[in-house]
């Protein structure tokens, strides 16, 4: 899907500049754990199913929506694996437009369909460690090992003075 009618109306008012993008992701595996990721071929290379959260949707009516679009999979959004968020998930579209989510990561478990191969979207499952290796995707190491705690980026450095921020 394309960018929604609030995306656009906001574009229309800031152009290119950086915005807070509220976004849902779906860690969807197989029987092998082998996790499935769109190559979007428009500049985003590898991801997981995500998209932008709309108004008036919550994280996980988002999730279900997105990886349904992008796969052709109805899933079932089972636990809520992390959130993530900051510089270090900025990002610029060929566009121009720039963006910074705030990421609500859920493990999905597949309830029915089948991936729908794409022109503009092929989908592969890939091991993850060659994923690891292939593509720079620093929260997905915490989030692949089994836990039943939500991960959340900390850094001590955060409650030094948060006063000077």
């Amino acid at each position: 899907m394309g960018m929604s009618d609030y995306y656009k109306k906001l574009r229309e008012k800031v152009g290119n500049e950086l915005i807070f993008m509220p976004c849902a992701a779906g860690i969807v595996r197989n029987d092998l754990r082998e996790i499935l990721l769109p190559y979007k071929g428009n500049g985003e290379k590898w991801s997981l199913p995500a998209g932008a959260i709309e108004l008036g949707e919550a994280p996980a009516e988002a999730v279900i929506r997105d990886v349904w679009e992008e796969t052709g999979l109805n899933v079932l959004p089972k636990k809520l694996l992390g959130i993530f968020g900051g510089e270090d998930f900025r990002y610029q579209y060929p566009t121009g437009h720039q963006v910074e989510y705030n990421v609500f990561m859920f493990e999905c478990i597949i309830q029915s369909g089948r991936v729908v191969n794409y022109i503009q979207s092929i989908m592969r499952l890939l091991n993850f460690n060659i994923l690891i290796q292939s593509i720079c995707l620093k929260w997905l190491y915490h989030i692949h090992r089994e836990s039943s705690e939500v991960y959340f980026q900390r850094n001590d450095e955060w409650l030094k003075n948060p006063a000077q921020k």
